[in-house]
C-alpha cells in the first residue's frame, strides 16, 4: 500500500467526522493498515485536540506518543468558530507548512493518515482559501462523512457537486449511522438514495457504514 494522507471532511458541522474518523482508523488497523489520525485544524480547544481524543477512545489506543509531541494536533485555536475566525481572534495566522510538516512525519511511521477537517466541506481557513480549495491544491484523496438525517440529501448532493467541478478524488463516502435516528424511513431511503447517485456518477468511489458502537 502506498503511503498516502487521506481527508476526511463532512457535509455539515456536526455529522459524525470525528467518530467516523476514529471508527475508520480502527477498522484498518485490525486490518494490517498501519493507521494514525491527525487533526488539521483544532478550535475551541487549548493544548489538547478533543476529537484527536476520541479518535483514540474509539480506537482503543489512549494517547500515542504522537500525539503527546503534537504532530496529530499541530495547529490549535481557542475559539469554538471556523478556522479562519479562530486564527483572527487568537491573532496568529494558520501554519499550514507546520501541519504539513507533521503529516510528512506521521507518514514515515504509519501507512495511512486520516487527517480530519474542521466543520463542513467548504468551511474557510482563511478569508480567501475554502476547506474543499485546499484538498484539491494538496490533492488528497477525500472521504466524505453524511449520514441519514432529514437534510442530509441536499448537503451530500451539494458537496458531491462541488467535489466533481474541482476535479477531487472521493476515495469513500461514510454514512455514519451515530447517534440512530429515530426516522428509519428518512434514513434508509437517504441511504438509497446516496448509494444510487454514486453508482452513476462516482462509480470507482467506495461506500461505506459507520454503525454505532
Amino acid at each position: 500500500m502506498k503511503k498516502t494522507v487521506y481527508f476526511v471532511s463532512g457535509i455539515d458541522t456536526n455529522i459524525g467526522k470525528s467518530y467516523a474518523t476514529g471508527y475508520l482508523a480502527r477498522e484498518w488497523n485490525r486490518q494490517g493498515i498501519r493507521t494514525i489520525t491527525q487533526k488539521f485544524i483544532q478550535t475551541g480547544n487549548v493544548e489538547i485536540s478533543e476529537d484527536i481524543e476520541l479518535h483514540r477512545r474509539i480506537m482503543g489506543t489512549g494517547l500515542l506518543e504522537a500525539d503527546y509531541q503534537h504532530l496529530t494536533m499541530p495547529e490549535i485555536f481557542t475559539y469554538p468558530c471556523s478556522p479562519h475566525l479562530a486564527a483572527e481572534i487568537d491573532r496568529r495566522a494558520i501554519d499550514f507548512a507546520k501541519i504539513e510538516r507533521a503529516s510528512e512525519e506521521l507518514l514515515t511511521q504509519y501507512d495511512a493518515v486520516l487527517l480530519e477537517g474542521a466543520g463542513g466541506l467548504m468551511v474557510p481557513l482563511t478569508r480567501d482559501l475554502l476547506t474543499i480549495d485546499y484538498v484539491a491544491r494538496k490533492n488528497y484523496p477525500l472521504i466524505l462523512v453524511t449520514s441519514g438525517r432529514l437534510g442530509s440529501i441536499n448537503h451530500t448532493l451539494l458537496s458531491l457537486e462541488a467535489i466533481q467541478h474541482r476535479g477531487i478524488r472521493l476515495d469513500a463516502v461514510m454514512y455514519n449511522l451515530y447517534p440512530q435516528e429515530e426516522d428509519k424511513v428518512i434514513q434508509t431511503d437517504t441511504e438509497n438514495y446516496i448509494r444510487t447517485y454514486l453508482k452513476k456518477n462516482f462509480p470507482d468511489t467506495k461506500f461505506e457504514r459507520v454503525p454505532c458502537l
